[in-house]
């Protein structure tokens, strides 16, 4: 059933107050007594005519005309030969009297690509089972909860897929892998497979490459029936400027700012969102909600806030204006991704907002009422550039890069941080994760084994690009599939049984994951042993229970290291990356130690293995021998 045009409607969508503009604007069947017809409404605020035109009506711009909705810039129409799966666009006659043929922003589906035509579809009638899962996300604390996600390109996991293919057979192995997460790669209709879903023209329309609307839904059902979340990357930051998209949609800028200077963004080609301006903030706003409530998403992972919030970012000097106080921030922007959180919060509770920002602007997730913007998490971009640039140096050189290890110790509570290992690290001539890393075959694993346990017991949630879960060689390629084959050799198999065995440690060890957000949860133990490139800390839950996480980036094993301790505790080896059965040496395991007294302190002496992390469990800490 479909939601009337009221005035009511149309004065939230024009202010900016909108949270479901989608129930007003775009094509929606509506019944009148016992006449059932299809309405159809645009924003076209500075168009001369407007009309609907598609497969019911021969493409005849004369026959199903647009009347404006009074002074509100919207047009309106109704027709009854519209049936769903019919192909439309609309006619817009610009005020130069050129007429432009413009898909449906509000579309929920959209022409198969070549085509560009939205298509006449209903989201409803999708009957939801995870009715328990979604209660119990409105009372979930993320901070103090696991998040390992697992960062997924539907069409290249295994090409060819369909979304319900994915429900089964993606869902089961991110089940079987241990992860919490899933994060798909943008999903919002667009045009060149090339740009991942980053360029994005049908901001409401889930692209068909993969199915319909409704297999979407059971492809998210299917996640919630195995407790698995699910984020989108979703991109209010800019959009391309193919003919049937945004860029001046009814002749004029509406979507974008008419200052070139504000809305060009050369570095991709693309247009930026003009968010001073109301109805776009309602546009932006409404998308929000739209995936968050409609399709039960668990969490939007904001694409390029960086460009949102600076007016320089990508340009030369004359490429952009400064701000009303001559500086390079874009007030505009800040105000509408603080009044997103709020609209977000308020409508769907236990979603989650998550930055890609890779600057150093202040309290992105501090809640707006403290000026902050509003994000519940922010990637850390730093801990990822550090540490690929780390691992990538040769072992005798790496005594003069330990602080690309440590720093990001100096600023990990100023945000609530994900760790990410993204698509992006495994591209344009980046080479895989693997592959960078110094050293022969096992080195290569046994390092990559190694960076993996300092991510997982670093403070910050966790993020891995699928095929670095089982040791991928080559870059991505987005238009074919992941190596599987590479499973067929021992050392892949046993990067895979690894990674898997970490995820299940992770969520069973709340030390890793409930003190995310301060010092409580961290203690370094080693922080400067740059000679030998060993580093070792406390990670503690909210009981005081420990794990001493030691690490050793150096290609030699030590049979007795020494480590000081805070308290007396007795420690016993939990999980070593160099076991054998993950492809590790296998021969420096820990016994039960005991810390021993030296007078004013305490240590500890480990068996460090060549290029691993250990976890060893520190009991509950407490001052003074037993």
């Amino acid at each position: 059933m479909g939601y009337y045009l009221d005035d009511t409607e149309l004065y939230l969508f024009n202010v900016g107050s909108s949270s479901y503009a989608y129930r007003a604007l775009g094509s929606h069947t509506v019944s009148r007594g016992n006449h059932r017809s299809r309405r159809f409404a645009v924003w076209a605020p500075h168009a001369r005519a407007v009309s609907v035109v598609g497969t019911f009506n021969g493409w005849d711009t004369s026959t199903d005309p647009m009347h404006p909705c009074g002074t509100t810039g919207v047009w309106e129409a109704h027709i009854d030969d519209a049936e769903p799966g019919m192909l439309y666009k609309y006619a817009i006659v610009c005020t130069d009297g050129k007429t432009s043929y413009k898909a449906d922003p509000f579309a929920v589906f959209a022409e198969k690509r070549p085509g560009t035509a939205s298509v006449v579809w209903d989201i409803s009638g999708y009957e939801w089972q995870d009715q328990k899962y979604m209660a119990g996300r409105a009372l979930r604390v993320p901070y103090a909860s696991p998040m390992s996600i697992y960062e997924v390109h539907m069409g290249s996991w295994k090409a060819g897929l369909t979304y319900r293919d994915l429900a089964e057979q993606l869902v089961r192995y991110v089940k079987q892998m241990g992860y919490t997460h899933i994060e798909l790669m943008p999903l919002s209709e667009y045009p060149l497979d090339a740009s991942w879903g980053y360029q994005v023209t049908g901001y409401y329309a889930v692209t068909s490459r993969y199915g319909t609307p409704q297999d979407f839904m059971y492809f998210v059902d299917r996640c919630h029936e195995a407790g698995i979340g699910v984020i989108l990357d979703w991109v209010p930051s800019h959009f391309p400027k193919d003919a049937h998209g945004l860029r001046r949609f009814d002749g004029s800028c509406l979507y974008e700012h008419p200052d070139p200077r504000r809305s060009e963004q050369p570095q991709w080609g693309t247009l930026l969102f003009d968010y001073g301006r109301t109805e776009v903030q309602s546009f932006l706003i409404s998308n929000a909600v739209f995936f968050l409530n409609e399709f039960h998403i668990d969490g939007l992972r904001v694409d390029a806030v960086s460009c949102m919030l600076y007016l320089d970012y990508g340009k030369q000097e004359g490429e952009w204006l400064p701000n009303e106080y001559g500086g390079r921030e874009n007030p505009d922007a800040v105000y509408f991704l603080r009044k997103l959180s709020r609209y977000v919060g308020r409508e769907c509770p236990g979603a989650l907002l998550i930055a890609e920002e890779s600057t150093a602007f202040p309290l992105v997730t501090a809640p707006p009422e403290v000026n902050g913007l509003g994000f519940n998490f922010k990637w850390n971009m730093g801990f990822m550039n550090d540490t690929l640039s780390y691992i990538r140096t040769e072992p005798v050189f790496r005594k003069w890069e330990h602080n690309k290890l440590t720093f990001s110790m100096m600023y990990a509570f100023a945000e609530n941080f994900i760790l990410p290992y993204s698509h992006d690290e495994v591209v344009h001539g980046k080479k895989s994760l693997l592959d960078r890393i110094p050293g022969d075959y096992w080195q290569k694993f046994a390092q990559l084994r190694l960076l993996y346990s300092f991510m997982f017991a670093h403070p910050g949630k966790k993020l891995m690009f699928m095929g670095d879960e089982f040791g991928h060689f080559t870059e991505w390629r987005f238009d074919g599939s992941l190596d599987w084959v590479l499973l067929d050799y021992p050392k892949h198999r046993e990067m895979q049984r690894f990674v898997c065995e970490l995820n299940n440690f992770y969520v069973s060890a709340p030390a890793l994951f409930e003190c995310d957000s301060g010092w409580e949860g961290f203690r370094w133990l080693c922080a400067d042993d740059c000679e030998n490139s060993v580093l070792a800390f406390l990670r503690q839950d909210k009981a005081g229970n420990a794990l001493l996480c030691a690490f050793n980036f150096n290609p030699f094993p030590f049979e007795a290291y020494s480590i000081k301790l805070p308290f007396y505790c007795e420690l016993t080896e939990l999980l070593s990356s160099d076991e054998i059965r993950f492809g590790g040496t296998g021969q420096f395991q820990n016994g039960k130690l005991f810390a021993e007294n030296s007078g004013q302190e305490y240590s500890v002496t480990l068996r460090l293995p060549p290029y691993a992390g250990v976890y060893m469990d520190a009991g509950t800490l407490r001052r003074g021998a037993p």
